[in-house]
């Protein structure tokens, strides 16, 4: 694909201006495109303003529920009010401050795990996929391995033995895992290796880091993402199981924590809803936001469902083209 020029008006000593021919890059500019496409798209974009809605929440929650979140503020399980909009919980503490500050955590726990996951599954299926071989059966062993491992009783396992700490659980997480990824982006390799683009680089003499990241892995940019994705909605998932069910360190204030500590003091006993629905739907939202944002980037980059799209807005606009063209006859009733 050629470059796109584009014209710059530049102003001269005397005062005339002069078009100077700027080039773009295709890639910078198919980079543009797929931004403009992504945003474009209903879900994506309304995944991602949910998601930047509670990462502003995060960063911003000394100022959204200023005070401490570890502070006795009320009776124990006080209903929600216009003092405490979402009530308190089992030892008197305000639940809404709780929620805000609660995001922190387990954002940042959801995405440095799907970051580090991400990478260390880059790494190794990519290494595996383009050399083959012997390092390819052993890669491909070790990420056997730790697939038929479950997850879950792993997870419990590590973090008992581990000081709880936050990133004790992002370690923990990584560890368990980078196995899937690791095995998505091998296949996807074993199929970018054989395209012609990859022979010329190595006619060419460059070398297999520069093939490996310069040419292959922008090709895998969606699957990449895509991937990333699952792995901060699983991050999350895990460590509020892990911290409900006690294995963390439940001084912390997130929302995995609310729900141990509503289960801890009784709040499901009690009736008292507003002690785990708040965290709850914290989790569920994240996660919708998150699977949004995955959904409509498969819409912008996957070739069929964007012809079944366009296949769709033609029959819609033949349809309604043809409606409006229908010229109605009026019908007078003749009267006897």
């Amino acid at each position: 694909m050629l470059p796109e020029k584009i014209m710059e008006i530049e102003a001269t000593p005397g005062g005339h201006a002069v078009g100077m021919p700027i080039t773009i890059p295709s890639t910078t500019r198919q980079r543009l495109t797929f931004l403009k496409n992504l945003i474009a798209n209903r879900k994506a974009l309304a995944g991602a303003l949910i998601v930047v809605f509670f990462v502003m929440i995060a960063l911003l929650a000394p100022v959204i529920a200023p005070g401490d979140p570890t502070a006795f503020v009320g009776r124990p399980h006080q209903e929600p009010s216009a003092e405490h909009w979402f009530g308190t919980e089992g030892q008197g503490k305000d639940v809404f401050t709780q929620t805000v500050h609660g995001a922190r955590i387990s954002l940042t726990v959801g995405f440095a795990t799907g970051i580090l996951t991400t990478i260390v599954g880059l790494l190794v299926g990519m290494t595996a996929g383009f050399f083959r071989g012997r390092v390819d059966d052993a890669l491909s062993m070790l990420m056997n391995l730790f697939l038929v491992i479950p997850g879950l009783p792993l997870l419990v396992v590590i973090s008992a033995y581990l000081r709880p700490s936050v990133w004790t659980i992002v370690v923990a997480l990584v560890f368990t895992g980078w196995a899937w990824p690791a095995r998505i982006i091998r296949s996807q390799m074993l199929t970018l290796r054989e395209k012609d683009f990859v022979s010329a680089a190595t006619v060419s003499g460059e070398g297999n880091t520069r093939i490996i990241f310069r040419e292959i892995m922008p090709n895998m940019a969606s699957i990449i993402v895509g991937g990333m994705i699952g792995s901060v909605i699983y991050a999350i998932g895990a460590e509020a199981a892990l911290s409900a069910l006690g294995l963390t360190n439940v001084s912390d204030i997130s929302w995995g924590t609310n729900l141990y500590w509503a289960q801890n003091n009784s709040g499901l006993l009690v009736g008292a809803w507003w002690t785990f629905i708040p965290s709850g739907l914290c989790i569920a939202f994240v996660a919708f936001g998150l699977s949004l944002i995955n959904y409509g980037m498969d819409e912008v980059t996957n070739p069929r469902l964007r012809a079944e799209k366009d296949l769709k807005n033609v029959l819609k606009n033949r349809v309604l083209r043809n409606f409006r063209n229908v010229r109605a006859t009026p019908v007078v009733r003749r009267e006897h």
